[in-house]
């Protein structure tokens, strides 16, 4: 960050730390008008790209007003988290399950949002049922009905989808998932053209986490270039942003930013957040099938139980105004940048990599009050 720009969000710091002292109930903080700024961070993104968040069944099913309100007043595209995933949509060889998915969109649509699909092929949270398919045949004639029966089923009204999701091992090289070890590399040309099929208006994406590192970047870049010069239809690439208060170097995503944008493709970043506590060092990306049980319990390992103290808030706070400072910087380039949860206590780093942590890395607190890096990126966006 520039020292310039760093007193600017130190000085201001200081005035937000005094608004957001202010009592009230979440749903009093949800739903007063906003006095401290004229606008919304959508709003004042409006003409560069979409802002989003994930949400999950509890926020699909709108039990909470406060969080509806929420939702629907700060973004503009939306994500299910878990719901449209195998297990979850499809959990029967002959049974589909939409009563989640449906509520799902008819939330984004109420407030006319850009609809994303999140995932239809991934290796984890399958169903059972699917690695007992080992022709791979019989593989492709599944994932082609599992896509076209879904895709076909929110036509016209999701707009994106995130087609394979995590397919790359850090090196570059596939994963040796279920899919590769049944149908070789095939399996993803085989899904995007399925996907393409069944709503060629939609924009089909691949997801992955640490696209931000060269080998991983390279690996990607050749499969994809290789999908597309087969003509097949690959739309964006989806950088995972499950990122920390030094890491990675933005010099680093700003070079992904440029070669993946060299392929023809839009750029999106699919699911940011940006963590305040410390990971394991061996901590692979955001693999969640990694296990760091043995540091439940651990006080180092979860500090701010009691809350975030004001010089963390504005270290989050630097660190997402140079995050967009860089999104913005790319505009041309970058189409989407959607945030993974809605507000601290929704977020998946509560319970990953180490269960039960107290964590803070959105921009909306467990009171859905705005945080000091939401007003930070209001002053800092023009």
């Amino acid at each position: 960050m520039h020292k310039s720009t760093s007193l600017l969000v130190g000085l201001f710091f200081l005035f937000v730390t005094f608004l957001s002292c202010e009592g009230g109930s979440p749903e009093t903080a949800a739903t007063q008008p906003e006095t401290t700024t004229p606008t919304t961070l959508k709003a004042k993104l409006k003409d560069q790209f979409y802002l989003g968040a994930a949400v999950g069944k509890a926020q699909i099913e709108q039990g909470s007003p406060a969080t509806t309100e929420l939702i629907k007043r700060e973004f503009n595209t939306l994500t299910p988290e878990n719901d449209m995933k195998w297990e979850n949509i499809h959990p029967e060889r002959d049974g589909y399950n939409f009563v989640t998915s449906d509520r799902y969109v008819d939330l984004a649509e109420s407030s006319d949002m850009h609809v994303v699909g999140h995932a239809l092929v991934w290796h984890s949270q399958l169903a059972p049922y699917v690695t007992e398919i080992t022709d791979s045949s019989e593989l492709a004639t599944h994932i082609t009905e599992h896509i076209t029966t879904i895709v076909e089923r929110y036509k016209g009204r999701i707009h994106a989808w995130d087609v394979v999701n995590e397919a790359f091992n850090e090196d570059g090289t596939l994963r040796a998932s279920h899919f590769y070890n049944v149908m070789g590399e095939d399996y993803l040309a085989h899904a995007f053209r399925a996907a393409a099929a069944a709503d060629p208006a939609a924009k089909l994406i691949y997801n992955d986490y640490n696209m931000w590192k060269p080998a991983k970047r390279e690996g990607v870049v050749r499969v994809i270039k290789k999908m597309i010069d087969a003509g097949v239809k690959v739309d964006g690439i989806g950088m995972q942003a499950h990122w920390s208060l030094n890491g990675p170097e933005l010099t680093d995503v700003e070079n992904s930013i440029k070669a993946y944008s060299d392929l023809g493709v839009d750029v999106m970043f699919t699911e940011l957040d940006v963590t305040v506590l410390p990971n394991p060092w061996d901590l692979e990306g955001a693999d969640v099938n990694q296990d760091f049980s043995i540091y439940e319990g651990d006080e180092k390992m979860d500090a701010y139980r009691a809350g975030l103290p004001d010089s963390v808030q504005q270290q989050l706070a630097e660190r997402y105004t140079d995050i967009f400072a860089l999104f913005k910087r790319y505009q041309d380039k970058v189409s989407r940048v959607t945030f993974w949860g809605v507000h601290d206590g929704h977020s998946w780093l509560n319970g990953w990599p180490i269960a039960g942590r107290t964590n803070h890395p959105l921009l909306f607190d467990r009171e859905l009050k705005r945080k000091p890096a939401y007003d930070a990126l209001m002053m800092e966006i023009k």
